[in-house]
């Protein structure tokens, strides 16, 4: 069903709707803000528990946990939902706080934590997921950056009724963006956090309604965006230019890519695919002048921003600006 149909500014906003949320990334602290503003009653927010992070790798809150404290909303961390897992309590005491919460429907965006059969039935109208790609083209972890890397011409958001499969529920809304020969997983994650906070409240309003209408999947079609290690880093010039291109935009923010210049470690964040040839895979055709030239197993690439160690990103002119003379 296309959210094209009915504007929402012509239904009622969301207040008497009881939505729980589970989320735990700054993709799913849009959704929830959104929903707030929306006027739904939200009874309770799982998220993922505080993690270590940064340079001192001091215990952090996610961006969903941040956003309920700030708006005093009812916040769980259970390490699991399995009752039968590594950790029951924390499963048991999430079951509890589920049933407490008498949901209309739970929303799920970038939790992080598999849903049992118990999870998806609970709520009166059981869950939406809002997913980050046109669906069934990418199921799994990191829809968006494998996007990015095959060269999908668009993409988008699809509201998903949740089931035990992984992304195979019916598909109830679905909205679409290009994808600009520039974008990066930053500038698409963004994009396609605010597209699916607007959605999913359109979802909500027209389950309200009773005026979903759940469309299947094409199982045919469906692909498995599996999630990226940062061993994927790792540039292989024998593969064509093109797809090097588009898997340092894929990689961006994370793990990006890394290469090796003159013997040192060089990570490298954005290049562009150039018409001209010649030289093995892995031959520096230019290292000077302002230039990073590389061939590769099709093509040619120009390194445009690299970064060496414990330094910042750099432009390639800056970059051999600060190389030694004997360099």
């Amino acid at each position: 069903m296309s959210a094209e149909g009915l504007a929402p500014a012509a239904l009622p906003a969301l207040q008497g709707l009881r939505v729980g949320f589970a989320g735990t990334p700054e993709f799913a602290q849009v959704a929830l803000a959104a929903i707030v503003a929306a006027g739904a009653e939200v009874p309770l927010v799982l998220t993922q528990p505080d993690r270590p992070a940064g340079r001192g790798m001091r215990l952090q809150a996610s961006a969903v946990k941040q956003l309920a404290l700030q708006s005093a909303l009812p916040l769980a961390q259970p390490r699991s939902l399995r009752l039968d897992g590594k950790y029951p309590e924390d499963a048991a005491l999430a079951r509890e706080a589920l049933r407490a919460a008498a949901l209309d429907v739970l929303v799920v965006a970038a939790y992080g934590l598999i849903l049992p059969a118990w999870v998806l039935t609970t709520p009166r109208h059981g869950c939406l997921n809002i997913h980050g790609s046109l669906l069934p083209r990418w199921r799994g972890a990191a829809p968006i950056q494998r996007a990015i890397e095959a060269g999908d011409r668009e993409t988008g958001i699809t509201i998903m009724q949740m089931d035990e499969g992984l992304d195979t529920g019916a598909m109830l809304l679905k909205e679409t963006t290009p994808i600009s020969a520039d974008d990066t997983t930053t500038t698409l994650h963004d994009r396609l956090a605010t597209m699916g906070a607007r959605l999913v409240v359109q979802a909500l309003l027209f389950l309200r309604h009773g005026a979903l209408q759940p469309m299947p999947q094409a199982e045919a079609c469906a692909n498995y965006a599996k999630k990226i290690d940062k061993t994927e880093a790792v540039l292989d010039w024998q593969q064509p230019a093109a797809l090097l291109e588009r898997r340092l935009r894929a990689f961006d923010p994370f793990p990006g890519g890394s290469t090796e210049f003159q013997g040192q470690p060089l990570k490298v964040w954005r290049a562009r695919v150039l018409d001209e040839s010649g030289g093995a895979p892995g031959t520096w055709l230019a290292a000077g002048e302002g230039r990073l030239v590389v061939a590769c197993g099709e093509g040619t690439l120009e390194l445009l921003e690299v970064q060496p160690p414990g330094g910042r990103r750099l432009t390639a002119r800056e970059f051999l600006q600060r190389q030694p003379r004997s360099a």
